[in-house]
């Protein structure tokens, strides 16, 4: 049997390699932005799903397409601002800018849940389920280039010349 006292620093050791992974996986931006667009894409097909099975059937499912988008659009605008791009300035600037490639997003939906709904006869949450797919890389290429892009810092010219990596 293990001495007790012996696991606590193979523990300690594990716990502080995890946290070193962890960090190193969180560095890359797409890592980040497939966590946040996921815990989003959660969080709105549920508010699809919410809205379609309990009034869907008086606002319908493009109805319940565009209240879903409408709050789950604030929770991914909090989120890819804070988390994925880490940027600052003007909020008001950078949500119009995020709310300009959700709306392509949402064209993009508008036209295909009827296609795939009323032309194929799948049912709403299926079609949701595979339009989601497309609409997450649209979303990632827009808000990189578009919603959240800074221009880069002026060249120092005081900083020792040092070759890229």
């Amino acid at each position: 049997m293990s001495n007790p006292s012996n696991l606590r620093p193979r523990l300690q050791t594990t716990l502080d390699s995890l946290k070193r992974l962890t960090g190193v996986i969180l560095r890359d931006q797409r890592v980040r932005f497939l966590i946040v667009g996921g815990t989003n894409t959660v969080v709105g097909f549920g508010l699809y799903t919410g809205l379609w099975l309990t009034i869907g059937h008086v606002i319908g499912y493009l109805g319940s397409l565009y209240g879903s988008y409408a709050l789950a659009s604030l929770l991914a605008f909090n989120l890819y601002r804070r988390f994925v791009f880490h940027v600052r300035g003007n909020v008001l600037v950078d949500f119009l800018r995020f709310q300009g490639v959700y709306v392509v997003s949402l064209v993009i939906n508008t036209v295909s849940l009827p296609l795939l709904v009323e032309l194929l006869g799948w049912s709403p949450l299926s079609a949701q389920a595979v339009i989601v797919v497309v609409t997450t890389t649209v979303s990632y290429v827009g808000h990189k280039f578009f919603s959240f892009r800074r221009r880069p810092l002026p060249f120092d010219r005081s900083a020792p010349d040092t070759p890229s990596v």
